[in-house]
Protein backbone atom coordinates (compact mmCIF):
# COMPACT_ATOMS: atom_id res chain seq x y z
CA UNK A 1 0.00 0.00 0.00
CA UNK A 2 1.26 3.45 -0.91
CA UNK A 3 0.95 6.07 1.84
CA UNK A 4 0.62 9.76 0.98
CA UNK A 5 0.56 12.60 3.50
CA UNK A 6 -1.48 15.69 2.62
CA UNK A 7 -0.88 18.90 4.59
CA UNK A 8 -4.18 20.72 4.99
CA UNK A 9 -3.96 24.51 4.67
CA UNK A 10 -7.48 25.40 5.83
CA UNK A 11 -10.25 23.89 7.93
CA UNK A 12 -11.14 21.26 5.32
CA UNK A 13 -10.70 20.18 1.70
CA UNK A 14 -13.46 18.78 -0.51
CA UNK A 15 -12.97 15.10 -1.31
CA UNK A 16 -12.88 15.52 -5.10
CA UNK A 17 -10.27 18.31 -4.77
CA UNK A 18 -8.17 16.20 -2.39
CA UNK A 19 -7.99 13.43 -4.99
CA UNK A 20 -6.81 15.99 -7.55
CA UNK A 21 -4.29 17.67 -5.23
CA UNK A 22 -2.86 14.31 -4.15
CA UNK A 23 -2.26 13.44 -7.81
CA UNK A 24 -4.77 10.58 -8.07
CA UNK A 25 -6.69 12.26 -10.90
CA UNK A 26 -6.22 15.13 -13.35
CA UNK A 27 -9.16 17.35 -12.34
CA UNK A 28 -11.87 17.91 -9.76
CA UNK A 29 -14.39 16.50 -12.24
CA UNK A 30 -12.38 13.30 -12.57
CA UNK A 31 -12.30 13.18 -8.76
CA UNK A 32 -16.09 13.43 -8.67
CA UNK A 33 -16.31 10.51 -11.09
CA UNK A 34 -13.99 8.42 -8.89
CA UNK A 35 -16.14 9.11 -5.84
CA UNK A 36 -19.38 8.38 -7.74
CA UNK A 37 -17.99 5.03 -8.90
CA UNK A 38 -17.69 3.90 -5.26
CA UNK A 39 -13.92 3.28 -5.12
CA UNK A 40 -13.18 5.93 -2.48
CA UNK A 41 -13.30 5.28 1.27
CA UNK A 42 -12.98 7.80 4.12
CA UNK A 43 -11.87 6.36 7.46
CA UNK A 44 -12.61 2.86 6.18
CA UNK A 45 -16.18 3.55 4.98
CA UNK A 46 -17.18 3.97 1.33
CA UNK A 47 -17.90 7.63 0.59
CA UNK A 48 -20.30 8.67 -2.18
CA UNK A 49 -20.54 12.40 -1.39
CA UNK A 50 -18.32 14.01 -4.01
CA UNK A 51 -17.67 17.18 -2.03
CA UNK A 52 -17.49 15.63 1.45
CA UNK A 53 -15.45 17.84 3.77
CA UNK A 54 -12.21 16.09 4.69
CA UNK A 55 -10.59 17.40 7.84
CA UNK A 56 -7.26 16.90 9.59
CA UNK A 57 -6.89 13.41 11.05
CA UNK A 58 -8.99 11.65 8.42
CA UNK A 59 -7.70 8.98 6.04
CA UNK A 60 -8.87 8.60 2.44
CA UNK A 61 -8.27 5.31 0.60
CA UNK A 62 -8.46 4.64 -3.13
CA UNK A 63 -7.33 1.21 -4.26
CA UNK A 64 -3.87 0.64 -2.81
CA UNK A 65 -3.28 4.34 -2.01
CA UNK A 66 -3.93 5.77 1.45
CA UNK A 67 -3.96 9.56 1.95
CA UNK A 68 -3.50 10.79 5.51
CA UNK A 69 -4.72 14.36 6.00
CA UNK A 70 -2.92 16.43 8.63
Amino acid sequence: MQNVTFDLEGEFVELNQLLKLAGLCDSGGAGKNMVASGVVAVDGKRELRKTAKIRSGQTVSVGDVRIRVQ
